[in-house]
């Protein structure tokens, strides 16, 4: 079967679902994780041919987009702040808003003497905000923390994909007991999280590919205490950041102002609500 006409069945098949800007770039990816023809290939010559046994995967793969699987799930795979990573329905698919919560964390060390950093991301999931600044920060120890064995599994994987050292914790933020046997003789200049923060309220907001799929643990929260993760770290950071630390959250965007009242209320300084280049109350950052 030639390219061209695979194409074809995509956008026949999927298009009503997806629109037709969606579909090219998910046959594109699939073209080049299957059979690594590119999208300047087929540009170049839409006859290239595909023999019959190569084909299931790619027909795999539309049967998988049909039923509203996330494409990055289907090829296991994505991209996150430059830097490759393996992602499965244990770990939530990295998102382009939390690369800005990595930049400000990076834009925070620029220009500063290059002292070891120790730097803890609490529910670590794919590992991406732990490798992404340790592949960006030479002067930093990384540690990640995550409840989900799976995921730190996978996150181990993705530290090795990137060559970067990360020390991963088993744990639950919430107990206590793990706190104080996990970093019992631990302190960090720096503590960075993207915690559950989704109202069950919000639900009607998650398109299906995201609600179906990826990991609600990962993902929500419960109506009537949605800062139950915010007060646990801010509480914890309260005792184990060092002097002049600093406290990152990814945040929701419908709670920026109670999110900021509760650190604020830990007795945290400077604490700052930023915007995500989509406007929205997306980061906050404070210092101990």
């Amino acid at each position: 079967m030639l390219v061209k006409d695979l194409e074809n069945i995509f956008h026949e098949t999927l298009d009503v679902i997806y629109g037709k800007e969606e579909v090219s770039s998910f046959f594109f990816l699939c073209t080049e994780a299957f059979y690594n023809i590119s999208r300047l290939d087929i540009a170049l010559n839409r006859n290239i041919s595909i023999t019959k046994e190569e084909q299931q995967p790619i027909f795999d793969a539309l049967e998988a987009l049909k039923k509203e699987q996330p494409i990055q799930y289907i090829l296991g795979e994505t991209e996150f702040f430059g830097l490759p990573f393996k992602v499965n329905e244990n770990t939530l698919i990295p998102r382009p808003e939390t690369e800005e919560l990595v930049q400000l964390i990076i834009d925070s060390k620029k220009n500063k003497a290059s002292t070891q950093l120790s730097i803890l991301d609490i529910g670590t999931g794919s590992g991406c905000i732990a490798i992404a600044l340790a592949k960006n920060l030479n002067n930093a120890q990384l540690y990640a923390l995550d409840v989900s064995e799976k995921a730190i599994e996978k996150a181990k994987e993705n530290a090795t994909l990137n060559n970067v050292d990360i020390n991963f914790l088993e744990g639950s933020i919430l107990k206590d007991d793990d706190c104080d046997t996990l970093f019992k003789n631990l302190e960090f200049n720096i503590i960075v999280s993207n915690p559950p923060y989704v109202r069950n309220l919000e639900k009607v907001e998650i398109q299906n590919n995201v609600l179906n799929n990826e990991p609600h643990l990962a993902l929500f929260v419960e109506d009537n205490d949605p800062l139950i993760f915010y007060r646990a770290i801010t509480k914890f950071a309260k005792n184990k950041l060092k002097q002049n630390g600093q406290l990152f959250f990814e945040i929701n965007e419908y709670l920026g102002e109670e999110t900021k009242d509760l650190v604020e209320s830990f007795g945290f300084k400077n604490v700052e609500i930023l915007k995500d280049i989509f406007n929205k109350n997306r980061m906050l950052k404070a210092n101990i």
